[in-house]
């Protein structure tokens, strides 16, 4: 049995978005279509916090598949729609007054961490092995998530060797792709 079938907890990847908080706009569908695949491959859950989705499409599976119906990213949408079939890809409101507290402890993914707040990715392996879940939030777009979205992490994880900024998809596939490893111990 593998570390990643013993843990109890899950790691969700949350993306807030910093766009038009009105119009879905291509970015949108792009940071879907790029997460859905890095979700499913790592054994990872999916979030999304104020994306302005469709009024009609009120459950995820019929959001992944709309994002399906238009793109070529990730087998055309089809890891994004396994994702949502599987329960495990969900979309939430801007937060008010917190964040989701079902998607675990929040940690915010940022390359300039608070000092007070930071936290090493060996810390984060040692939560989900002891079945703790960590919500790790990504900001969309070039604003990242305001300040009143930072405070509300618990945590703050650097990625990086040194406070080096990452594109949102990089950052996602970065993260996703350290966790899993860690997490694995081969």
């Amino acid at each position: 049995m593998s570390a990643v079938e013993r843990r109890a907890g899950r790691a969700t990847m949350v993306i807030y978005n910093s766009y038009d908080p009105r119009v879905f706009r291509e970015a949108h569908r792009r940071i879907l279509a790029r997460a859905g695949p890095l979700a499913l491959a790592y054994d990872l859950n999916l979030a999304t916090l104020g994306f302005p989705f469709p009024e009609d499409l009120r459950l995820p599976t019929e959001v992944a598949g709309w994002v399906a119906s238009s793109t070529s990213i990730g087998e055309d949408g089809s890891y994004l729609k396994e994702l949502a079939a599987r329960g495990r890809f969900q979309g939430f409101p801007y937060p008010s007054k917190g964040l989701p507290p079902q998607l675990g402890t929040p940690v915010l993914t940022t390359c300039d961490p608070d000092p007070r707040k930071s936290i090493e990715l060996k810390q984060i392996v040692s939560l989900l092995e002891n079945g703790q879940s960590v919500c790790l939030l990504f900001g969309a777009g070039p604003k990242g998530v305001p300040k009143e979205v930072r405070e509300m992490a618990k945590n703050h994880l650097d990625i990086t060797f040194g406070g080096h900024s990452l594109e949102t998809c990089t950052a996602l596939g970065a993260v996703a792709g350290a966790l899993a490893h860690a997490l694995r111990r081969v």
